[in-house]
């Protein structure tokens, strides 16, 4: 597909998904900007009544919040941050639904976590719902849910749930409005830097010094923004980055921002999680059998290929895999606790289930719950 087609494809899309962050939405010192909300809601509302179904995935939450509990700044601690997102997304889905309202357009909210597209029954649910909200005309408003989150709060994972929502509602198209007019070739406004008008695919931006910083409020850089580009054109979707005061251009398929280039087919959203979104809680050495068992065959992992274990983890947590250089091969969710997998490696699972019993016979990562890595950390 050529940059041109990416942008008609959006233009086109009967279903997309928009990101917006929290610098985009609030005022520098925190708590709601009423004229970007507008602004926003009036673009996306354009796309809505022409018979696109729009899903907005928002930030915002922490910066709407923390000036309600008399703070000065975005919190650090990670108590205080659920606090403030939990003052700040009543206060937040409140603005939106008034200004969608105005519109005659409805507005339902939506918390995830990474455990929701992860874990086979709660991405169903997750689908299911979200399907039935735009069945019945409704505009999803997503968040990752900050509240209850357990791993610390990290920026700019919004971006990355706005590629794995994409995926998951099967959309045609996502776009990124944020503070800045798109990806640039350097530090934006500094020096000779340029805009990038099109990254064709992923080797464009080795040239590209990718920044992780961000603004106070809103802290996901542009390298989370690229990261969620990578993730949506590897399944098939078409991105726009764009500053989200030029949005109705952006939904449009109007020349604005930076366009990624789609490439690959749809991997299954909980594999996605896996590779892109998920926190390994410990890993497990592989000999050379089971790597190539893995990695080249695609097969299941067995206790028989296992040498080692690492960390502490439970069933059905994430786990790297590593070959016995200790480099990264695949990701997969587990199968047993790390306290019993040490009894079983280097076992057959016929041997293991005829002395402890068939729930022994399973593998400890199944095929279908594993993605292979390359040696940069990315979906192979």
């Amino acid at each position: 597909m050529s940059p041109a087609a990416a942008r008609r494809a959006v233009a086109d899309a009967r279903r997309m998904v928009v990101k917006v962050g929290s610098s985009s939405l609030t005022r520098p010192g925190g708590g709601i900007d009423e004229g970007r909300v507008v602004d926003l809601v009036a673009a996306i509302a354009d796309r809505a009544e022409q018979g696109t179904q729009v899903i907005l995935v928002s930030s915002g939450a922490i910066a709407t919040g923390f000036p309600h509990l008399g703070l000065t700044r975005r919190p650090r601690d990670l108590a205080t941050q659920q606090a403030s997102a939990s003052v700040g997304q009543g206060l937040l889905l409140a603005r939106y639904s008034l200004a969608f309202a105005e519109r005659s357009l409805t507005v339902g909210q939506v918390l995830l976590t990474a455990d929701d597209t992860m874990r086979r029954s709660h991405y169903r649910n997750a689908q299911r719902t979200l399907e039935r909200l735009l069945d019945m005309g409704v505009i999803p408003i997503v968040n990752e849910n900050d509240t209850v989150a357990t791993d610390e709060i990290r920026f700019g994972d919004n971006d990355r749930l706005a590629a794995l929502v994409a995926h998951l509602v099967r959309a045609d198209a996502l776009v990124l409005l944020s503070d800045v007019d798109g990806l640039f070739d350097g530090p934006p406004g500094k020096g000779d830097t340029r805009l990038v008008t099109e990254v064709r695919d992923m080797a464009d931006l080795e040239a590209i010094a990718i920044s992780g910083s961000g603004s106070g409020v809103g802290l996901g850089g542009m390298a989370t923004k690229v990261e969620a580009a990578r993730i949506a054109t590897a399944a098939g979707i078409p991105v726009v980055l764009a500053r989200a005061g030029h949005a109705a251009a952006a939904l449009a398929g109007e020349a604005t921002g930076t366009v990624f280039v789609p490439a690959g087919r749809r991997t299954p959203t909980r594999l996605l999680w896996l590779g892109h979104a998920s926190t390994p809680q410990g890993r497990l050495v592989l000999d050379s059998g089971a790597v190539d068992a893995v990695v080249r065959r695609r097969l299941s992992l067995l206790p028989a290929g296992i040498t080692s274990v690492e960390g502490s983890f439970t069933a059905g947590d994430p786990v790297d895999l590593l070959d016995e250089n200790g480099h990264t091969i695949a990701r997969g969710l587990v199968n047993f606790d790390s306290a019993e997998l040490p009894e079983l490696l280097g076992r057959s699972t016929r041997d293991l289930a005829r002395e402890r019993g068939p729930a022994y016979e399973r593998e400890v990562v199944h095929r279908d719950d594993l993605i292979v890595l390359d040696r940069g950390g990315q979906q192979a």
